[in-house]
């Protein structure tokens, strides 16, 4: 079985990209179910698993 991928070693300004932009949009006004439903269509559209 070959392994994953380190997101953080490999690229870490990504991550905190993607760590700043979850916190914000934590801060927002978006619905909880709303947001997990943006979620898992942009995961079925981009072909990843959510």
């Amino acid at each position: 079985m070959q392994s994953r991928l380190n997101f953080f070693a490999t690229g870490p300004e990504a991550i905190k990209a993607l760590t700043g932009l979850e916190q914000y949009i934590a801060r927002t006004s978006i619905e909880k179910p709303l947001l997990e439903l943006v979620r898992l269509r942009s995961s079925q559209m981009n072909g990843c698993a959510f």
